[in-house]
């Protein structure tokens, strides 16, 4: 088992790797000189080539390409991020100030699709082919096919706007996520229903479902004891992949609404083209996919083990 865990993290690790390395040449095709642009941010109107070069010389931008990435790698691992083109601030501390409301965001919306997505499920699942069975996969398919910038509009327009709940400027707070997590919440409960309705309708084709049947258990108890323990896998595989999504999702809910996350975050360094933070938070979005499916495979397999230990 302890080989599997350590196999399984060290593919993270390489993944992980690769992303570094991938993402940190994003700087080379920067279309701005970075000195330049950090003098601006720091409110040098018209820089002059010797503080471009000062500065170049004091960022070592003029020292080789495989050392530049040592040394950013190197930071990434000490907590040193780099700084902002923009800001001229520590990208470390302007990530720091913006990440909890995004945690808090993307644990609603994850709370809110759990509470939508296995009762669905399991209705969908107890009563198959009925038409509540139909109206479920109906709604399932519409949650799936409806981008979440729309949900977003929609959101704001009809309950923000028309009914007067919630506000337009976000705070950040637990009480403000619950509007701007609908929308992130719409897609990831789609995924879930569909995947673990799938497999509880797959493992109600074994015989142990069979033999509780013929022993007089309930649909209902059928469902529950013998058809969740073996669709719970699917499900968790299914959380983990949603993860990385959710941040990409939360991009662009965040701009919808104002939130003042990452995902609103990374739009605006985009648009100024800051790429130390740009790198930084795209890597975060892959560190946080690597750790999510990493637990997700361990929880599985642990699963697993548990139930051949059980056969």
């Amino acid at each position: 088992m302890w080989t599997g865990v350590l196999r399984r993290v060290g593919q993270a690790l390489l993944t992980l790797a690769a992303a570094a390395f991938v993402v940190w040449c994003l700087q080379l095709l920067a279309p701005a000189d970075p000195a330049r642009q950090v003098l601006i941010a720091q409110g040098v109107t018209d820089p002059t080539a010797a503080q471009v070069a000062g500065l170049r010389a004091e960022l070592g931008l003029d020292d080789a390409a495989p050392v530049r990435f040592g040394r950013w790698a190197a930071g990434l691992v000490t907590g040193d991020l780099g700084t902002s083109w923009s800001s001229g601030r520590s990208v470390a501390s302007e990530v720091a100030g913006r990440l909890p409301a995004t945690v808090r965001l993307c644990a609603v919306a994850l709370g809110l699709a759990a509470l939508a997505a296995v009762p669905m499920a399991l209705a969908a699942a107890r009563w198959r082919g009925g038409a509540l069975d139909l109206g479920i996969r109906g709604l399932i398919f519409t949650g799936a096919a409806v981008p979440s910038f729309v949900v977003s509009t929609v959101v704001l327009d009809v309950v923000v706007l028309g009914w007067g709940l919630g506000s337009i400027i976000a705070d950040g707070s637990w009480g403000g996520a619950l509007l701007p997590a609908i929308p992130l919440a719409v897609g990831a409960a789609a995924m879930w229903a569909r995947v673990f309705r799938a497999a509880l309708v797959e493992a109600a084709s074994s015989g142990a479902v069979e033999v509780s049947m013929g022993r007089g258990a309930t649909p209902t108890r059928a469902l529950l004891i013998h058809m969740v323990p073996p669709a719970t896998p699917p499900l968790l595989t299914a959380v983990g992949m949603t993860v990385g999504s959710l941040l990409a999702g939360a991009a662009v809910v965040e701009t919808v609404f104002t939130w003042p996350g990452i995902g609103r975050y990374l739009i605006e360094s985009i648009v100024a083209r800051d790429v130390p933070v740009v790198q930084v938070l795209v890597l975060s979005g892959v560190l946080a996919y690597v750790v999510a499916s990493l637990l997700v495979d361990l929880a599985v397999s642990a699963m697993h083990a548990q139930t051949e230990r059980r056969a």
